[in-house]
């Protein structure tokens, strides 16, 4: 309150009073009184006064007025001023001073002390108790404002003591005292020790009521607290019982005192106050205090010293001066000698050694003291123990020069550790100054050691985060982080960049003016310096939308701006999967922002058959954050769910997750020491440092550091490693073994490499076993069970590594439990007792037995987790089975090729002891419990696998199909739950009655939605009150989208079940939007139900509303409620996920439609621009969503919900919403959704969507009235025959939506004129020019134009197609313009417009052809034939080089075309391509550049020169590849021509073939498959700028010496290739074998790759065929690719029968078949002998291959559909010889791989033993595909693909015509002939 009138008025009566001093004492009294009540008047008027709380009004400059005013009133005599004046005056003082502001307290500050010195002298006890509380009130307000008061408060503290400790009147100190108690009862009081100190020493005064006074004074302070005595104490207890010790001698009563006081026996507080009291007895010498302490508690000096010694040690060092310091060392060793009797031996330095550490932890403390004399003292005390410890070198005299910083670097890592306890409170509770203090010291620690602090950093960084989550140390923290990142030398801060920017970023908000100052410092350092490391200056994270740091932010930029998109983007993505939190909460912010801003570059990534495997990335990143435990991470799933729903809802058949295997199995049991070396060696990177350098938790840190410490000596790594000079003591492999270890990890563990940390393990509890139902939580349960196995393990080679790891187990994190288990468990296992393996077993089924019969308590979440811990547990022993077997069985392979004589080998036979050991052990566990418990966790792999077995059993054991029933149930149950319909659908042929249950899975999982509508309608029939069942069937309406049905449904429903409300109130609210219900919406949104519908509905009303904070906040809550489901399926599936993501696209969608561009960024649709741009980016995320219906509905529903919403404020959103259902419209018929389909047709035409009746004619199509569909086509097109064309584009280089959309409504009307048969070819031909002539820049009208002229000639008389020789001019023409404007059908174009070229150009061919022609005939054919050629010419200058590429091979085979124009154009094309693609390219040529054929060989040669010849920067590197691909092949053909002796199955190329060595290094690449296949762009790519091969194909480096020959007759020799990448490839060298076959195949098999991609359906199964490279050197020898880990299916046979003492062949069975081959009855021979004597056993294979369930599943899985595509494709072919050799499987995915093609053609049945059957399905193959057979996976995929077949079957023709004109060995003597090869594909 400013000064008044009232004021005014006082000041002119305290001038009238100064005039008229001789006032009566009543007078004075009166005065007094109403100066008393002014403070309080002028502050709150007459409102009451509370003293006691911390509040009030102040009143500015009234303060010095009433001291004026009270000096005036209290002049004259003493006698003259009564005490009642005084104590009135006084007690408006103390008014006075609480009202006061901050100035007036200064101000007055002279004046008061001489008024309450006044107060303080006068003999009145009143008057001075009275003065005594100004004097707290004066310190309770200095704390109250805010007054940097220290001094200030010292002065009237000290006042008080003075009093109190002089020789005063008892009076004046028991006011003295008393005022003393008030100011300590101030809260917070900085004070306070030197009040309790001085309160404490009057205990033993000898005036008995100064005594009491001082006591009752202490006790009121404590309950003023709230505290008890003794806690009042114990912050104070160090300076405090040194002040009672020191007078136990001459005033024992006090320390009695103090000891009632704070409930203590007197031996007890000088055993707890012992560390603080010896160091000052002995620095003072104070033998007689000591003696006393040793008599109380029996213990000797020299005892207590040494026990305490850093601290004794500590104190003497910080001894102000260098005497002091000698004198108490003198001393200390003096009581030690005299105890020891040893005074020789005992020595300053030998007792420094034995307690270095902690007494450098001590004076380090102190350099962070407040007083800087206390600091400076602090570092002499550390000078003064380097010259104690220096020990001279021999000749050396004198002390060097003080170097702390070295002194100090040795130990830092131990006093890190000390300085950690402290902060933890791990030695006794610490205030927070002296923690402080602490923080402050690690500043000052840093200072002087400088930029050596690097290697002990990441300690450091995690003490400081630590401590950046306490608020009193924040301050602190920071100024010591600022400290730590300028003394660090540029190239060690780089690591932690992105950690400091994180924690600082995201702590931000929660700091004081001065933090950020201070840590604003720090981040412009880091970005001041960015360019000394521009790799970890990525890791900034950014700092947008803090204004304050918008300069750094700006300058960040600058430097971001300068990095590639995509590398920037792969940086993100590492950081996001950083084991710190804070980081990838940032860096998932900094993704946001990124995908945000970079929306077109992730669309591009995004688009196409086969997406960039960045994507699948980004996916991986975000299901892990989205996964990761713990409520701290809360803020990272918010965040990457909010990036999910921004990337969109990505198909997952068209992108892989990257698998990342990190697991590592022990195949040994720990008796082999480099196993056990890279096993702690994979802890070390994989586990332990990455725990270590992350967690903020400076306790569980030690337990890291001390395993990491002990397991370095495991490993033999010493301090040696880094010590200069000192590796020639260190062997070879442990150098390189450290070496190998990243830099970070080097950089981690090298100061942990002297060993300091120890452990004290305590004592494990006795435990019951089974473990599991006695522990109340997971971590609990993990936690003891390992800490108990640990103690189980005997082998001391594990023990060593283990044993270690008990502190760490027992941490909050039970990361480190869950990573050892698997491998405790194996080990106990196998060197265990009985009684272990038992435990073992007993612990697994209690956990399993929980799962199918749950106990009444147990929480879900731990049931669930314990029972997956386990299942991974198995995993784990199942990987180590599959692994330990093929380990022995190549073992014992070895072993019997180097075997000796007839000596019996003993390989393997403790690896069988130990299988059986472990295989015994699981098949004790019932596979029924396991089964179920793996369905009831969800773990349906594993459910799988064991239900089957379990099903084996039982029929191998007699059980009817009947009784087997239940369980086929099962299996279809759990196929309907890994979202496998191919599997369901082949369960479904064994179930002899399929329930409704059955019926209702499998239609819903083929989404059938009307199947299942009837299903759901026939059960509610039997049960009308089933709420499942109600479900069910609305579930099926909304994805039919009959809304209305459902909302009448629902409201029946309701009608006579309120109570199931909730339960219903998704689909009612859904359906109550989607009509636009919008008032039963907001009725129905305050339900209390969580379902998800509930939030989007908010969301919506918000969005009505058009409150941003209400949207803000709606959005947040749906995409948190809905983003938390992805928590129960894991971060290993992203299908499982899909309909989450989906949800997430939907929100961000909603986000984008309508949220204002002034808060997010979003379109703010105010313009028909924006309209344009925002639906050309959901188009965009449209086409990368999951093809079906079930996925694609809810995202055209909600958008059309979003858009009916904001149509008011833009109506041109109606049009759009029309557009959304056409869309719809268009999915629902693909689906099959008839009824669907048309009523979204009718809704687009209701809002007048353009070309809304294509989609009503192409319904009417499906439903069987083509003739009807084609007349309403007609009829519509009218309007648009006429119209104007508008050729502008919306974007530069597109043609615009509206053009497109006409062209194709004219292409499909002409497509359905071609197929009426009932028009002209001029009317259909002009029809598709109208198309292109709509879009002149589309690629569609042009091909289907193409196609009709094609199709039209194919199907003339030889005699037509002379007459008509210009439609193939009329094809390759339409073909070229689509080439010119896309590739997405550039294996349909490419292939057929260059056969139509050659074929009619080759002038041979085509004499014989038109020889009894007209002359005018001939010529016009001729014409055309010249005509192609130019076109073709012109197109070749149009076309980027990599489109013809594509039918290089084609191109290739025609290089001795027989009319010398076409071979110039040939050769210009060629030429191109080398010049662009010369790696490529030139593998394709190396056959025809060494042809036998001589002219082959020329016109290559033309080729080549003509690309070394032509212009351009990249003609002397053209030239270099090509001379080292000349030389690279002639070598090759050396190799593989060499002549080998008989018995010689290896050879060496430094001997051998010394030149192919010479070549290398070469720049040439590998010419693997996937190095060699053109990757096609996505649609909205630009073709010219597109890359179609990878940036970084391997290039050959070194060929390896040791060549390996096959033992076979041609003797091929297997390669070992060294490339670029490290990595080593293998190819075959293949002599005597004309491979010109097989690379065609192999160029077919890659063309139906992509036509598989292509379609969704094969996408989603991955049907594909496994290809490998094939290089033909010429038409004798040539390279194949090595498939490596592949077994050939006789092989798998012989070994599986030989198990069960079975051969495959004998002589037994060769008699019969040869009696049999003649018969006739040979099938009866076979099926009825034959077959019974070898039951199938290929099933065994994947369970002994692929033990793990998962890997079992997916490989019996890729076994089937590979195995039934390949075998489609080989009946197309005719492909035979398929016997056990040449089908071979791959190890390690199960890949049916198909090799040696060289009965190709039908060629098998011309064999003297025909082959009849069309492609090999033997019993065992069928047996393989487990209890379905070939019904399901097999019989689809194969439907699949020989649909796919059918219809790419010219695409394919052309590919194939490459054997015609490439001729084989074989077929030069039909040269001219046709390949004789018909497609064997049904009509």
């Amino acid at each position: 309150m400013s000064l008044t009138w009232r004021s005014l008025m006082m000041r002119r009566a305290a001038l009238s009073w100064g005039r008229f001093p001789a006032r009566s004492r009543n007078q004075r009294f009166k005065l007094a009184e109403s100066l008393a009540w002014l403070p309080c008047f002028l502050a709150h008027d007459l409102q009451p006064c509370s003293m006691t709380t911390g509040e009030a009004v102040t009143i500015s400059a009234f303060l010095p007025l009433y001291i004026h005013a009270s000096v005036r009133i209290l002049a004259g005599q003493t006698q003259d001023v009564p005490p009642r004046t005084w104590c009135k005056l006084l007690h408006g003082l103390q008014k006075a001073v609480r009202h006061a502001d901050s100035s007036a307290l200064l101000t007055a500050d002279r004046e008061l002390f001489a008024l309450v010195r006044r107060g303080l002298d006068r003999s009145e006890r009143s008057i001075r108790i009275a003065t005594g509380n100004i004097i707290a009130a004066l310190l309770a307000r200095y704390q109250g404002v805010g007054i940097s008061a220290t001094a200030r408060s010292n002065a009237w503290i000290s006042l008080l003591i003075d009093l109190a400790d002089g020789r005063g009147k008892p009076s004046v100190k028991e006011t003295a005292l008393v005022g003393l108690g008030a100011a300590g009862r101030v809260p917070t009081a900085p004070w306070e020790l030197r009040v309790i100190t001085c309160l404490v020493g009057h205990l033993a005064n000898e005036n008995s009521l100064l005594k009491a006074l001082a006591y009752t004074q202490l006790q009121a302070i404590a309950q003023s607290r709230g505290v008890s005595p003794y806690n009042l104490f114990a912050p104070h207890l160090p300076r405090i019982s040194v002040v009672l010790v020191e007078k136990l001698a001459s005033a024992p009563q006090m320390v009695s005192e103090a000891c009632q006081l704070i409930s203590l026996t007197r031996n007890d507080f000088l055993s707890l106050t012992l560390d603080h009291t010896l160091p000052p007895l002995i620095a003072s010498g104070r033998r007689d205090v000591l003696q006393i302490i040793s008599r109380d508690l029996n213990k000797s000096i020299a005892g207590m010293a040494v026990a305490r010694d850093s601290l004794v040690l500590a104190h003497l060092f910080l001894c102000p001066s260098e005497v002091q310091t000698d004198t108490g060392i003198e001393f200390l060793l003096g009581i030690i000698s005299e105890a020891t009797g040893k005074a020789a031996s005992i020595t300053l330095v030998g007792l420094i050694k034995g307690c270095m550490v902690p007494l450098l932890s001590e004076l380090v403390m102190n350099l962070g003291d407040e007083d800087s004399n206390k600091s400076k003292m602090a570092i002499e005390a550390l000078k003064k123990l380097e010259r104690h410890t220096f020990v001279p070198a021999k000749g050396q005299r004198h002390h060097p020069s003080s170097d702390l910083a070295s002194f100090l670097k040795s130990h830092m890592l131990g006093v890190i550790s000390h300085l950690n306890d402290v902060l933890h409170d791990m030695q006794g509770k610490k205030s927070h100054a002296f923690k402080q203090q602490v923080v402050r010291s690690l500043g000052s620690l840093i200072d002087l050691v400088g930029a050596s602090i690097s290697s002990i950093a990441p300690q450091i960084m995690a003490t400081l985060q630590g401590a950046l989550q306490t608020t009193a140390l924040r301050e602190v923290a920071l100024a010591t982080w600022r400290t730590f990142i300028t003394k660090l030398s540029p190239s060690d801060i780089g690591p932690y960049i992105g950690q400091t920017s994180a924690a600082f970023i995201t702590e931000w908000s929660n700091f004081s003016q001065v933090e950020r100052e201070l840590a604003y410092h720090t981040l412009d350092h880091i970005i001041e310096r960015g360019d000394q490391f521009p790799d970890h200056i990525k890791d900034m994270v950014s700092m947008q939308g803090i204004p304050v740091l918008g300069d750094l932010n700006q300058r960040l930029a600058q430097v971001q701006a300068e990095w590639d998109p995509q590398a920037h983007l792969r940086k993100l993505l590492d950081r996001a999967t950083n084991e710190n939190s804070i980081v990838t909460v940032r860096a998932l912010e900094e993704l946001k922002a990124f995908m945000l801003a970079n929306s077109s570059l992730i669309s591009g990534l995004s688009s196409g058959d086969a997406f960039d495997p960045v994507i699948g990335c980004i996916v991986k990143a975000l299901l892990n954050a989205s996964t990761r435990d713990a409520d701290a991470n809360e803020q990272l799933r918010a965040t990457a769910y909010e990036c999910f729903g921004i990337l969109g809802a990505m198909d997952p058949d068209r992108f892989d997750l990257p698998t990342q295997d990190e697991a590592i199995v022990v195949l040994q049991n720990f008796n082999d020491e480099d196993e056990n070396i890279n096993f702690v060696l994979h802890l070390l990177q994989h586990l332990l440092v990455g725990a270590y350098r992350s967690t903020g938790d400076a306790k569980y840190q030690n337990h890291l550091a001390f395993a990491i410490q002990e397991l370095l000596k495991v490993c033999h790594f010493g301090p040696e490693l880094v010590v200069p000079g000192a590796a020639s003591s260190i062997s070879s492999k442990v150098r390189n073994r450290w070496n190998s270890l990243p830099k970070y990890v080097l950089e981690t563990i090298t100061p942990l490499l002297e060993g300091r940390f120890r452990l004290n393990n305590r004592t494990d509890p006795v435990i019951q076993h089974p473990v599991y139902p006695t522990a109340p939580t997971y971590r609990e349960w993990i936690q003891v069970w390992t800490s108990y196995l640990i103690t189980r393990i005997s082998s001391p080679p594990a023990k060593g590594i283990f044993e270690v790891f008990r502190s760490a187990v027992r941490n909050q994190d039970v990361g480190v439990a869950h990573h050892l288990l698997p491998h405790i468990v194996l080990n106990v296992l196998l060197t265990g007792t009985d009684s272990d393996r038992d435990n073992i077993r007993q612990e697994i089924i209690s956990v399993l037995e929980d799962q199918v019969n749950p106990r009444l308590g147990v929480a879900a979440d731990r049931r669930m987790l314990c029972a997956q811990t386990v299942f991974s547990l198995m995993d784990h022993i199942s990987k180590w089975i599959r692994l330990l077997r093929q380990d022995t069985n190549q073992r014992r392979s070895e072993s019997t090729r180097h075997r000796v004589g007839g000596s019996v080998t003993t390989v393997g036979q403790e690896a069988d002891e130990q299988l059986a050991c472990i295989e015994s052990l699981l098949s004790s566990i019932d596979q029924e419990l396991m089964a179920r418990a793996a369905l009831n966790c969800k773990y349906f792999a594993r459910s799988l696998l064991s239900f089957e077995q379990r099903i084996v059993a039982m029929k191998s054991n007699g059980m009817s199909d009947i009784a087997l029933q239940p369980y086929y149930e099962n299996l279809h149950q759990i196929y309907a739950e890994l979202d496998e319909p191919d599997g369901m659908a082949g369960v479904s042929t064994i179930v002899l009655s399929p329930s409704l249950e059955h019926q209702i899975r499998e239609h819903e999982a083929i989404g059938s939605w009307t199947s299942a509508q009837s299903c759901w309608e026939v059960k509610l029939q039997n049960s009308p009150d089933d709420l499942a069942s109600h479900i069910g069937l609305l579930r099926c309406l909304r994805n039919l989208g009959h809304y209305d049905t459902l909302r009448t449904h629902v409201k029946g429903v309701l009608s006579r079940k309120p109570e199931w409300t909730n339960a219903l109130a998704g689909f009612q609210i859904e359906g109550a939007w989607i009509v636009g219900d919008w008032s039963d919406v907001e009725a129905l949104s305050t339900a209390t139900s969580e379902a998800t519908e509930l939030y989007v509905a908010r969301l919506l009303l918000a969005i009505r509303t058009d409150d941003q904070d209400s949207i803000s906040h709606a959005l947040a809550s749906a995409r948190r409620r809905l983003g938390d489901n992805i928590m129960a399926v894991g971060h290993q599936s992203y299908r499982g996920s899909y309909d989450v993501a989906v949800g997430l696209h939907v929100l961000h969608e909603l986000e984008m439609i309508c949220i204002s561009s002034s808060h997010f960024r979003s379109a703010t649709l105010r313009s028909a621009h924006a309209t344009t741009e925002l639906t050309r980016q959901l188009a965009g995320r449209f086409d990368a969503v999951l093809p079906t219906f079930r996925a694609r509905e809810p995202i055209q529903s909600m958008r059309r919900t979003a858009f009916a919403i904001k149509q008011s404020q833009h109506p041109r959103l109606a049009v759009e919403i029309g557009k959304s259902w056409l869309t719809t419209a268009r999915n629902a018929r693909k689906a099959g959704h008839i009824q669907t389909a048309y009523s979204a047709t009718l809704q687009a035409r209701k809002f007048d969507a353009p070309f809304a009746f294509i989609q009503t004619c192409k319904l009417l199509r499906v439903n069987g009235e083509p003739v009807r569909a084609l007349q309403e086509l007609e009829n519509a097109m009218v309007t648009y025959q006429n119209s104007p064309i508008d050729l502008t584009d919306e974007r530069p280089g597109s043609p615009s939506s509206d053009a497109i959309a006409q062209a194709k409504a004219f292409a499909l009307q002409a497509r359905w004129m071609d197929e009426a048969d009932r028009f002209s070819v001029a009317d259909v031909a002009n029809k598709f020019s109208e198309a292109s002539k709509r879009a002149p820049r589309f690629e569609s009208p042009y091909f289907y134009l193409g196609h009709f002229w094609d199709e039209t000639y194919a199907q003339f008389s030889p005699e037509e197609k002379l007459k008509n020789s210009h439609f193939p001019f009329n094809t390759c023409k339409a073909y070229g313009k689509a080439l010119s404007y896309g590739s997405k059908y550039i294996y349909q174009t490419m292939p057929r417009m260059l056969s139509l070229w050659l074929d009619l150009a080759d002038e041979d061919g085509l004499s014989s052809s038109i020889g009894q022609a007209g002359d005018s005939t001939q010529q016009a054919v001729f014409s055309v034939r010249d005509k192609i050629t130019e076109t073709i010419e012109k197109i070749q200058r149009r076309l980027p080089a990599w489109q013809w590429l594509t039918a290089f091979p084609q191109l290739v085979s025609r290089i001795i075309h027989p009319s010398w124009n076409v071979f110039q154009v040939l050769l210009k094309i060629m030429a191109q391509v080398l010049i662009e693609y010369p790696q490529q390219a030139l593998w394709f040529l190396t056959s025809a550049s060494k042809s036998k054929r001589p002219e082959r060989a020329k016109r290559c040669l033309a080729v080549y020169s003509r690309a070394q010849n032509a212009p351009g920067p990249g003609r002397e590197h053209v030239a270099q590849l090509v001379t080292e691909s000349v030389k690279m092949t002639t070598e090759l053909l050396n190799l593989a021509d060499y002549n080998l002796p008989d018995n010689q199955y290896t050879m060496y190329i430094s001997r051998q073939c010394r030149e192919l060595r010479k070549i290398t290094p070469s720049h040439l690449i590998l010419p693997l498959q996937e190095s060699m296949t053109v990757t096609l762009p996505s649609t909205s790519a630009n073709q010219d700028q597109h890359k179609p091969f990878p940036n970084t194909t391997p290039i050959i480096i070194e060929f390896l010496d040791e060549v390996e020959v096959m033992k076979s007759l041609a003797k091929p020799r297997k390669l070992s290739i060294k490339a670029d990448n490290g990595r080593v490839y293998w190819f075959l060298c293949k002599p005597k074998d004309d491979l010109r076959k097989d690379a065609r195949l192999m160029d077919f098999n890659s063309m139906i790759n992509k036509l598989l991609k292509k379609d969704s359906e094969s996408r989603r199964r991955q049907l594909h065929i496994r290809t490998y490279g094939v290089i033909p050197l010429n038409e004798e020898c040539g390279l194949v690719e090595w498939v490596p880990n592949t077994i050939g299916f006789r092989h798998i046979l012989a070994k599986c029968y030989e198990a069960r003492k079975m051969k495959i062949y004998n002589n037994e069975i060769a008699a019969m078949l040869e009696r049999e081959r003649y018969s006739g009855n040979a099938g009866t021979m076979f099926e009825k002998q034959l077959l019974p004597m070898f039951p199938p056993l290929f099933h065994e294979w994947f369970l002994s291959t692929f033990p793990e369930p998962t890997a079992w599943l997916n490989s019996r899985l890729s076994y089937g559909r590979t195995a039934a595509v390949m075998s489609m494709v080989g009946y197309v072919l005719g492909l035979g010889d398929r016997h056990g050799e040449n089908i071979l499987f791959d190890a390690m995915n199960g890949d049916a791989v198909h090799v040696d093609f060289n009965c190709l053609f039908e060629k098998g049945k011309t064999l003297e033993v025909p082959e009849k059957v069309p492609f090999r399905l033997t019993p065992n193959m069928v047996d393989g595909l487990g209890i379905t057979g070939v019904e399901g996976v097999f019989r689809i995929a194969c439907e699949l693909t020989m649909n796919i077949l059918r219809n790419h079957k010219d695409s394919l023709m052309s590919v194939l015509e490459a054997f015609v004109h490439d001729p084989l060995s074989e077929f030069e003597e039909e040269k001219r002939r046709q390949v004789s090869v018909s497609f064997n594909v049904p009509s």
